[in-house]
């Protein structure tokens, strides 16, 4: 990985989200839905439904072909289902297994250490396809390497196949973005991120954005001896989508 990343808003935002409403901490664990958007080309490029910012017709493009993308924007986000506040990290590279756990990463670095400062372990429920695929080693392993660098356990809840749809955070939070984000050109990740910074619900829904510029590998391998030699315990029940990632 190279390059760095940033938080897109005021310091004032950031301590909001650190110091704001506590949730109980039952045992020591966290519990937090995890998901990622659809990516959203930079460009001059005609967004669905009608315009909704600004006074002025814009000229578009009527096609996001990818030869005119300035880049294109990987959302990924982390939803905390008692506070409702939502932490969304926009990257610029590719949507990989690492990108999916420096998503868990700039999170817990940002807001949730401060904010759950008693916690032993992580509850990540997500998706069980894509970056986070639950048959996928290479995930487990970014996991597991992610679990040492901030000595905290960190246990995966996936849904089974076609149950994303029960994820929270694909209809408590996703959709208010989408509608922050529509109706607009960005010719920047900044200016998408400063969109998505403005969704809020008058239920107390607020979102914090995460600029991540690294860049990250595809097609990444894991070690040879993984299968046989890893810190991965898997549940009793449904091992394949329940199993925690063990920091020491």
């Amino acid at each position: 990985k190279q390059g760095h990343g940033r938080v897109q808003g005021s310091q004032r935002a950031v301590r909001e989200h650190q110091e704001g409403r506590q949730a109980p901490q039952e045992e020591g664990r966290r519990g937090d839905q995890h998901g990622h958007k659809k990516k959203e080309p930079i460009g001059t490029f005609s967004r669905a439904n009608d315009a909704i910012y600004g006074t002025k017709a814009q000229q578009t493009s009527d096609h996001d072909f990818t030869s005119q993308h300035t880049c294109l924007a990987v959302p990924h986000g982390i939803y905390d289902l008692q506070t409702k506040l939502g932490f969304i990290t926009v990257g610029t590279s590719k949507d990989t297994t690492e990108f999916a756990c420096a998503c868990i990463k700039n999170w817990w670095l940002t807001v949730g250490k401060a904010r759950y400062k008693r916690a032993r372990a992580i509850l990540i429920l997500c998706d069980g396809g894509g970056s986070n695929s639950s048959s996928a080693y290479i995930f487990k392993q970014d996991l597991e390497n992610l679990a040492r660098e901030l000595g905290i356990n960190i246990r995966i809840a996936h849904y089974p196949p076609y149950c994303s749809k029960y994820n929270p955070i694909e209809h408590r939070l996703f959709p208010h973005i989408t509608n922050a984000i529509r109706g607009a050109n960005y010719t920047s990740v900044e200016m998408l991120a400063q969109a998505i910074n403005r969704a809020k619900t008058k239920t107390g829904i607020r979102v914090l954005v995460y600029i991540d510029e690294n860049t990250y590998e595809t097609k990444r391998k894991y070690r040879p001896d993984y299968k046989d030699n890893n810190a991965i315990k898997h549940d009793r029940l449904m091992p394949k989508w329940n199993y925690t990632a063990i920091a020491a």
